[in-house]
């Protein structure tokens, strides 16, 4: 595709863009703009958070990496394949913008207001973002950035190494509510007059304003402590959504069963299951959802209870994501439009194949880092029946 732009079937006035530079570089956190947090990826969630704001007519990544690239137009956006020149660890974020806009005006996309997001800012909060690009659209500001109030008290080494307040008296500590707030700029996003922006050369210039974000939604991906941090905290930050998906594939043990098992004198396995979790099933199939049963479990007691319940099955599985994508090629679902319902960590692999990777509340920690939704219930308790209202809500 070269440095040239996908065309719509139809062009239309495009007043406000998004710009989300992901180069594939990063030595930190490898690969780190693929990387998933509550189940996707992070360019891919750059993307979510700009069409959630309603407020952006064209969302482009600006990226050197196939992979990058791959999944940002699964997500919807365009792709402006970066030159190598202006991928490297010195390049600028605002020379990744600029050749963005070049290729984009070459195509005859000139947008009034341009919008900067951050895919390494994995909790961008769409209503802030649209208050931003209202701020510029309508002539208040020239440029806004996404900030953090703050009332911490912050401090410098000198040349000596002694510690020296900065913004502060060391002598005097007012009260939180009688002090006014610092804010920190968080790097979600910023927004600027595209002209403006041309002429200065930086993203800050002219009238500039702050509009203030959550401080929960601060949380900025260089190192992969950070990104742990954010992956833990997405269940309680991300907005609830429906589960759209179309297909639906679960484990067996700790999905469907609570994860014991009674064990008779003849070594006979006995597990308890939920007869709620079957009804979600049956209304599954009534709709016409195909449902699979993977398990890694060689259990007789797998296959009946999928026999009960009139649907697929792979059992004794040892590659659930090898099992899932030969499952899913021939029966010709789309492994983006499948929600995978997991417990532990042999699940992982065929969470990260898939578009909605889910984990039952009582999941590992490993499974709960890595699924786009966490569900209330625990396995055997009603996790496959919410399972089943949520994707049959959705349509």
């Amino acid at each position: 595709m070269g440095n040239m732009v996908k065309h719509t079937a139809q062009q239309r006035a495009v007043e406000t863009i998004a710009v989300i530079p992901a180069r594939g570089g990063s030595k930190g956190v490898p690969g780190k703009n693929v990387r998933r947090v509550g189940g996707v990826p992070l360019v891919a969630r750059a993307v979510a958070a700009a069409r959630r704001s309603e407020a952006v007519d064209l969302i482009v990544v600006s990226t050197d990496d196939a992979a990058i690239a791959a999944v940002a137009e699964q997500a919807g956006a365009r792709v402006v394949h970066r030159p190598a020149e202006l991928s490297g660890d010195t390049a600028t974020s605002e020379s990744a913008l600029l050749h963005a806009l070049d290729v984009l005006r070459a195509d005859g996309v000139t947008p009034r207001v341009t919008v900067f997001l951050q895919a390494t800012s994995p909790f961008i909060p769409a209503a802030a973002l649209a208050d931003a690009v209202a701020a510029v659209r309508d002539g208040a500001a020239d440029s806004v950035f996404s900030a953090r109030e703050s009332y911490e008290f912050v401090w410098r080494r000198d040349a000596d190494g002694l510690a020296e307040a900065v913004g502060h008296e060391a002598d005097r500590r007012p009260r939180r509510q009688d002090r006014a707030p610092h804010y920190v700029e968080t790097g979600a996003f910023y927004v600027f007059d595209t002209d403006g922006f041309r002429r200065a050369g930086h993203r800050f210039f002219g009238r500039t304003r702050i509009v203030e974000v959550p401080e929960a939604t601060a949380i900025e991906i260089d190192e992969p402590a950070q990104l742990r941090i954010a992956q833990a905290v997405a269940p309680l930050v991300d907005p609830s959504e429906p589960i759209a998906a179309s297909v639906v594939v679960t484990d067996f043990d700790g999905v469907h069963t609570d994860d014991t098992a009674f064990v008779d004198a003849a070594g006979n396995e006995h597990v308890r299951v939920s007869r709620t979790d079957g009804m979600g099933v049956a209304m599954l199939r009534r709709a016409g959802i195909p449902f699979l049963i993977l398990s890694t479990e060689e259990n007789p007691v797998v296959r009946a209870r999928a026999d009960k319940l009139r649907v697929d099955v792979r059992h004794g599985v040892q590659d659930k994501a090898a099992a899932l994508r030969e499952w899913a090629d021939e029966h010709g679902h789309a492994l983006e439009d499948i929600a995978y319902l997991g417990n532990d960590v042999n699940d992982l692999p065929a969470m990260g194949l898939v578009g909605w990777p889910v984990a039952v509340a009582d999941a590992r920690p490993e499974v709960l880092a890595v699924a786009r939704v966490v569900l209330v219930r625990a396995g055997g308790a009603g996790a496959v029946r919410e399972l089943a209202d949520r994707v049959l809500d959705a349509r």
